[in-house]
């Protein structure tokens, strides 16, 4: 579909791309990833066209489209509606529809003949267009992405730049063009707007590349990852946990063959310097000399996992409850976010607190860190020292400030050499700690900020989406950090791998309520699975009571209930099978063989279809079955 030979790419003398080549197949599901500022964003857009490439060829069949979402699309501005800038993804189907209405105004006074058989016609290309269901699909995206029906008529000015965002990622999957490009998709997306876009991409008939630092996105979208690194673009045939044990095995690999290098070059010198004044082996020698020049050296393996050795204090302990939340009441107008809500945050304690936007998640923290007024009372407890980062803090940064001067003015009167040690945590070694901040990349601003934050010796942190424009490196730096850090901290989150590893509490918000489960994340995600996956599950004390309430069956009722349980297992394991059916024609119709054969191509597409039928069929009827088991189950 797209091939690239021999790519080179540079940015003011420096090469971010030398001689690198990809081919990029139709059903490909590729994951870009790589360290913040090596180009990973930069292929897009040579990809797409905009930049040109300083050596090397892009290939593209005939056919191919592409569709490209970048963070450009947050200044897109446009009085019309949601709903219809999103439907401009149909615009032939859109245009007709134009035409259509306009002939059928001239019709209300002026009838012909002509202008019927037109209609007519104009009628039949839109039902042959899908004309009729456009609207319905693109309300089915909005909404799953995270608009609420209310909101669809709504001018698309009237929103914030990350929920624009969300409307160009709704028009271009409803586009469905044969190469999707999607950078930082999930940066202005809550958990259940992930979720539902996994679901979107993994059948997703097109190839797609997406670039993304939330691991378990790419674990559940992709195929293929591509490791953007020594300028060249190195390819893995899974998706990135296979990536992360490929290039642990490749790299034991290469780390043999290096120090079987190193040492074949130690004996060689040994053997020069041993004989090289005996004209008996002058010969051998030089054979020997002539042999190192020749040798095409390996280079050692790099270890890119840095590890924290600064160890990140507290000034002094809090009391036991660090915060207190009391009879709080927050609304925006007629919108009620809490309602009489009462929690409390024990010394420890390391919470996530999770859900979908607008449920009043960063409202919360605001309240807790007192930058929103509230009704009711949020104390904060004895000795308690709150340091509160969120993305505005990246604005407060002063831009024409070296980055060690900024530190050095954040007031924790720690010598230089503390601070440079704090900076090379966060990947600021050397002469970088000297860079203006206003050079600085998101990322780089990023991990600033969250210097300055850990370097206040809070014993209580906030900390609003903290791993937004972070790369893989700089989101375990920040892991080790928190996992380290002796105080109490309350975190907003939709990177579920960041949460995993560092939160033991979860919080969510529901009925204007929040709530606790005292668990990790996995725990919380398995409860919520045996509640039907609901985010606003009922809490876990409150299910032991319903079903302790539940009316007793008779016998009959419950041979009944028995068996359709078993016809449940029965239908999901026909849904099973034939998602495992759909995956290996999938995989058929992405081999060259195949796409490039237009007879066995025609087939495999119809047996593709087939089986989408038969999935939907099945999946129906264990639908059914489902219902008919909650019917009897339900008191």
């Amino acid at each position: 579909m797209i091939s690239i030979q021999g790519l080179s790419y540079f940015i003011g003398g420096r090469a971010l791309y030398e001689n690198a080549s990809l081919h990029i197949k139709p059903k490909d599901k590729i994951g870009l990833i790589g360290l913040n500022g090596k180009g990973k964003s930069t292929l897009l857009r040579i990809i797409d066209g905009e930049y040109q490439l300083d050596a090397g060829s892009i290939s593209k069949s005939n056919d191919t489209s592409i569709g490209f979402l970048n963070q450009d699309h947050l200044s897109y501005q446009s009085d019309e509606s949601i709903l219809s800038v999103t439907m401009e993804a149909f615009k032939d189907a859109v245009k007709l529809q134009r035409e259509i209405d306009h002939i059928l105004k001239t019709l209300e006074t002026d009838y012909d003949d002509k202008l019927v058989e037109r209609l007519s016609k104009y009628q039949e290309k839109f039902e042959v267009l899908g004309g009729y269901s456009i609207q319905a699909k693109a309300e089915e995206v909005l909404e799953g992405i995270g608009f609420k029906t209310s909101d669809l008529q709504r001018p698309l000015a009237e929103f914030s730049g990350g929920w624009r965002m969300r409307v160009m990622l709704a028009k271009l999957l409803l586009e469905k063009p044969s190469l999707l490009m999607l950078d930082e998709p999930t940066n202005h997306l809550d958990l259940p707007s992930i979720k539902w876009l996994e679901n979107y991409l993994w059948n997703y008939e097109g190839a797609f590349i997406i670039v993304s630092h939330d691991r378990q996105f790419l674990d559940n979208t992709t195929n293929k990852t591509v490791e953007v690194a020594l300028n060249d673009l190195i390819v893995y045939e899974g998706n990135y946990s296979f990536y992360l044990e490929e290039k642990e095995l490749r790299k034991e690999i290469q780390k043999n063959a290096f120090e079987n290098q190193q040492q074949k070059i130690r004996q060689t010198e040994r053997f020069i310097e041993r004989f090289r004044a005996k004209s008996t082996k002058a010969r051998q020698v030089q054979s020997k000399v002539k042999s190192l020049d020749r040798m095409d050296m390996i280079e050692d393996v790099v270890d890119e996992n840095a590890s924290i050795n600064f160890r990140f204090q507290v000034k002094r302990e809090s009391g036991r409850f660090p915060v207190e939340i009391e009879h709080v009441s927050k609304s925006y107008g007629t919108l009620d976010i809490l309602k009489d809500a009462n929690i409390r945050i024990e010394k420890g304690d390391k919470i996530a607190l999770l859900g979908a936007n607008g449920k009043g998640k960063s409202t919360l923290l605001r309240i807790i860190g007192g930058d929103e007024e509230h009704e009711g009372e949020c104390k904060i407890g004895y000795n308690v020292i709150p340091a509160f980062y969120a993305q505005h803090q990246l604005e407060s940064l002063q831009e024409d400030n070296e980055i060690l001067e900024e530190m050095k003015q954040a007031g924790s009167e720690k010598t230089e050499q503390e601070l440079r040690n704090l900076l090379g945590c966060f990947l600021f070694s050397g002469d970088d700690v000297l860079k203006k901040i206003k050079v600085l990349s998101g990322g780089e601003k990023s991990r600033v900020a969250l210097a300055k934050t850990l370097l206040t010796e809070a014993n209580f942190l906030l900390l609003d989406e903290p791993t937004n424009h972070l790369d893989f490196i700089s989101e375990n730096i920040l892991i080790n950090a928190l996992n380290q850090y002796e105080g109490t901290f309350l975190i907003v989150s939709h990177n579920r791998h960041f949460v995993s590893k560092t939160a033991n509490k979860i919080w969510y918000i529901e009925d204007q309520q929040v709530k606790e489960y005292p668990g990790s994340y996995s725990e919380y995600e398995y409860w919520l699975e045996k509640n039907n996956g609901v985010q606003d599950a009922v809490e876990p004390k409150k299910k032991k009571e319903k079903k302790a309430n539940t009316k007793p069956k008779s016998s009959e009722s419950e041979k009944k209930l028995k068996k359709l349980h078993s016809e449940l297992n029965q239908a999901e394991k026909e849904v099973q099978t034939v998602e495992e059916q759909i995956k290996l024609k999938e995989e058929e119709l992405a081999q060259p063989e195949v796409y490039g054969n237009p007879e066995r191509l025609e087939a495999a597409q119809n047996e593709y279809a087939q089986l989408k039928t038969t999935k939907e069929t099945a999946q129906e009827n264990w639908e059914r079955i489902f219902m008919l088991i909650d019917d009897m189950e339900t008191p």
